[in-house]
């Protein structure tokens, strides 16, 4: 059985401080399983122990079923993973979004991913009913509340207040340049401490994203970097993920590469490089083969953590 208020459970948060201090911060992503049996989650994660800041757990990522966040999130910390937990609109009301908040707190669980959520319909259960009480700025501001000790409804919490590190996401090829200025300062202003962007595939976007809107914010931008594993899954996702296109040079490079998945790791690892030089940090996702984060890291001139800031 798990004892979750070990000392795992309290151990320093090493991603809000190397967020603070100005470090290039590297996160990956990890689902969580679509069953009862944490162990695969584990085993990908434990991969990622001194070569990433945190590890997100998503939350229902695409309107697909998997295990609640908070739970997978929990369970990661007391191996020593320090978590990134998603928490998304979609399927809470109010007394659920506070009720996680606090949970989350009481595990030692600090980093939060404030998030909308994706549509319902979208998903593997389209006829579920969608909550959507709040969004993610609004999830956002509730955060603030909470960490200064108040609810929802600005009555004081007499158990004490949160202690949350909060991040939003950001999408710097969104179609409406005005829109994402708008949404990134709104997000801003309700307290975000950091951002993590969707998969970057036009890094000149990016670069613009930087000078004129981001400029100046003082919060980390990790740049969301996407394991390409062949040309066919480049053109899925140009299909099938709105706001991405993967350049034809990409796809014929995977085309003509002997090994395509091997050819993915490099084009990943140039993109940390291209990163590197605009923002804070990075954002891996390389669904199915988080195993592989590693070796693109290396690829990439991105060698495991200071011990000061590693994970273990």
């Amino acid at each position: 059985m798990l004892n979750l208020f070990n000392s795992n459970a309290h151990f320093k948060t090493t991603f809000r401080e190397a967020a603070q201090a100005g470090h290039f911060l590297v996160t990956a992503e990890v689902m969580p399983p679509k069953g009862g049996d944490p162990s695969h989650m584990l085993q990908m994660a434990q991969l990622l122990k001194g070569r990433v800041h945190a590890v997100n757990i998503t939350d229902g990522s695409r309107a697909v079923l998997r295990m609640s966040s908070l739970a997978a999130s929990a369970i990661l910390l007391q191996h020593g993973i320090e978590p990134i937990f998603q928490l998304a609109c979609r399927d809470r009301n109010v007394i659920g979004l506070q009720a996680d908040l606090m949970g989350a707190h009481a595990l030692g669980i600090r980093n939060v991913l404030a998030l909308t959520g994706d549509p319902v319909k979208a998903g593997d259960h389209p006829e579920a009913r969608a909550v959507f009480e709040l969004e993610s700025v609004r999830l956002l501001q509730l955060i603030h509340k909470l960490n200064a000790g108040m609810d929802f409804n600005e009555k004081p919490m007499p158990d004490g207040a949160t202690d949350l590190f909060v991040g939003a996401a950001v999408d710097p090829q969104c179609g409406s340049w005005s829109g994402l200025q708008r949404r990134f300062e709104r997000k801003l202003a309700a307290g975000a401490q950091f951002f993590q962007s969707q998969l970057i595939s036009d890094f000149d976007r990016l670069e613009k994203f930087m000078v004129q809107v981001a400029a100046g914010c003082n919060k980390p931008i990790l740049a969301g970097i996407f394991l390409l594993k062949s040309a066919k899954n480049a053109q899925f996702i140009n299909r099938c993920v709105p706001g991405v296109h993967i350049p034809d040079s990409i796809i014929e490079r995977l085309e003509r590469a002997s090994d395509p998945l091997y050819e993915g790791m490099l084009i990943a690892a140039e993109q940390i490089q291209l990163a590197r030089q605009l923002c804070q940090g990075v954002h891996m996702m390389a669904v199915k083969r988080e195993d592989l984060i590693p070796q693109i890291l290396d690829l990439a001139g991105i060698g495991p953590l200071d011990k000061e800031v590693s994970l273990v």
